[in-house]
């Protein structure tokens, strides 16, 4: 064979991948866009969804029908929004409680659930745990 055999051969194949890639891309582009397009809405209502209800779960202590006062209110976030400290204002903390804020139709979920079981359950403790003085204290100098 040769060379402007060669050469026409592999002209003639690119040019044939080339309108393959053409005509798959008619057939089936228009599909792919919308799909995507359709999950990029969907990802994006999801996420201000969510955005949304962290947003409000931090604001709920200065919303006027919050029950308790935001000074004692303390944001954990995970496992549970919210620790009150009723009492604090007044350095007397009477009671401790723990505050788990919804929007729209969220539900516990099951850590949530069983947090919420504990609590009720009065599987609640105080612990101190000290650190190490050798951790805390600056060694001596030669």
């Amino acid at each position: 064979m040769d060379l402007f055999s060669a050469f026409l051969v592999i002209a003639v194949a690119v040019i044939a991948v080339a309108i393959g890639y053409l005509i798959g891309k008619a057939i089936a582009g228009n599909e792919w866009k919308e799909k995507i397009r359709g999950e990029r809405e969907d990802a994006i209502k999801k996420s201000r969804a969510v955005l949304g209800g962290q947003f409000s779960e931090q604001l709920a202590p200065f919303l006027p029908d919050f029950p308790y006062n935001p000074t004692e209110v303390r944001f954990i976030g995970k496992p549970v929004d919210f620790l009150v400290f009723r009492g604090m204002d007044e350095k007397k903390v009477e009671e401790v409680i723990f505050v788990e804020v919804k929007s729209g139709k969220a539900r516990m979920n099951p850590v949530e659930k069983t947090l919420k079981d504990a609590i009720e359950a009065k599987k609640v403790s105080w612990k101190e745990y000290r650190i190490p003085e050798g951790i805390t204290m600056e060694k001596e100098k030669d």
